[in-house]
């Protein structure tokens, strides 16, 4: 069957474009998910706002619409990110207004206003009237105009935000303000990481399994063969006090970017991506269709005692499951998307997809490849560097691939565009299992 690439696993836009994640929460009964959304246009142009997706239990979703329009005068050149905190029966919603002056600016230095905006709903869609709480000038003197981004938590009794942010000096660092009251804020301090980039985006500031963790995404580190492979990466530290350890990133597949984390109502810690990034040299063909971008998974998140941070896919998506089939080594099976594919692995490992693309464990390294150009629309190869590959987990959509190496230490995900919905499944070194996946039920009141 001839594949229109609409995800079934994957929130995304019914028309328009995508990018980040925004206020995630669960409040009043529902998960709310909220993205930064283009709804004019696949190629992000025309007015910045935010989408809004909610669901009773991760499987369930509507999207309502468009929750909140560049339409007052310190948002008026877009509603860019931000995150959502509830207190009592309100979800108070925070993000960046952005506002270009007309000129001759370069906007980095001059001509750009970077506002925190702070709006509350009672049922997720319905927005107060918006209210500016920071502007340039409560931002320390040494800032370019690129701040934004604001992520908010609540720590020893007190409101904390960090802000992502780019020096004059071209370098990437995040600022932290505190608040009594979540209106009125104060600066607190700047963390540096030191890892060449002139600019952290989406910071996020979380604990898990007994640590402190600062999440950015930085832009303008230099590639590497196993790290560093896209034109901006995303991260997280682990933090000692104010000081960031070693830098891992989320994920080194060809799309991900501005992961946000969110608290579930059980305890679980989850972790949602854009699955696309900026700035790309590849493409998407559901352009020409009309729309463009997907979000990740959302991944549950546990921390190991060296402080990774293991990824795996919310185990609500186990209920999606139905068929299943043993694929031994050196056979071949034929399942339409989407599907997941699971396998222990003893010693060097290939799953290939059709003519699609090989997964493979050779020599220490892990890798994704694309063997049709025209599936993977400008993609080529990712690397991963590997002592060891014990297991590997593989969920695939009708446009996309997220895999999870050895537990969620490693993951990569990538758009992939195969012009079928049937494909063949051949695995060599290890036995796997294969499922088939129903869909996600998916509801667009707009």
């Amino acid at each position: 069957m001839k594949n229109d690439y609409r995800q079934k696993l994957h929130l995304e836009p019914r028309k328009g474009w995508l990018n980040d994640p925004n206020g995630l929460c669960f409040f009043n009964g529902a998960y709310h998910v909220y993205f930064q959304y283009a709804p004019e246009s696949p190629l992000g142009k025309g007015g910045k706002c935010w989408g809004h997706f909610e669901s009773p239990d991760l499987l369930n979703w509507t999207f309502t619409g468009t929750v909140l329009f560049p339409d007052c005068p310190d948002d008026r050149s877009g509603v860019y990110s931000g995150c959502g905190f509830v207190k009592n029966d309100t979800l108070y919603l925070f993000y960046t207004g952005n506002v270009k002056e007309e000129g001759d600016h370069d906007y980095i230095t001059s001509g750009r206003g970077a506002n925190v905006i702070m709006v509350t709903t009672k049922d997720g869609h319905n927005m107060s009237k918006k209210k500016t709480l920071l502007r340039n000038a409560d931002y320390p003197d040494y800032c370019s105009c690129h701040v934004r981004d604001p992520k908010v938590w609540k720590e020893a009794g007190r409101y904390h935000m960090v802000l992502g942010a780019r020096t004059l000096d071209s370098k990437g660092c995040v600022l932290y303000y505190v608040s009594d009251d979540l209106e009125n804020w104060e600066y607190d301090k700047t963390v540096y990481g030191g890892d060449g980039s002139f600019m952290w985006e989406c910071p996020d500031a979380f604990a898990l399994g007994g640590n402190s963790y600062l999440s950015v995404s930085p832009q303008g580190i230099p590639p590497e063969k196993y790290r560093y492979q896209n034109v901006y990466s995303s991260g997280y530290f682990t933090m000692n006090g104010d000081v960031p350890g070693e830098y891992r990133e989320w994920d080194i597949g060809f799309d991900f970017y501005a992961p946000q984390t969110f608290d579930a109502p059980d305890g679980r810690k989850i972790i949602i991506g854009w699955e696309g990034i900026g700035d790309i040299p590849y493409t998407n063909p559901t352009t020409d269709l009309g729309w463009q971008h997907c979000l990740t998974i959302p991944r549950e998140l546990s921390a190991r005692e060296d402080g990774a941070i293991l990824q795996t896919p919310v185990r609500e998506i186990e209920k999606l499951r139905k068929a299943k089939k043993t694929v031994k080594s050196g056979e071949k099976e034929k399942v339409s998307l989407p599907f997941e594919f699971t396998a222990d692995i003893n010693s060097d490992f290939e799953l290939i997809f059709s003519n699609i693309l090989k997964i493979t464990y050779r020599g220490d390294e892990l890798s994704l490849v694309f063997t049709d150009e025209s599936a993977g629309c400008g993609r080529t190869e990712r690397f991963a560097g590997l002592t060891e590959c014990r297991n590997i987990r593989v969920i695939a959509d009708m446009s996309s691939v997220e895999i999870f190496a050895n537990n969620g230490e490693t993951v990569m995900s990538s758009r992939m565009y195969p012009g079928d919905t049937d494909i063949v499944i051949s695995a060599s070194g290890s036995e796997g299992l294969l499922y088939q996946l129903d869909g996600m039920k998916i509801t667009y009141n707009e």
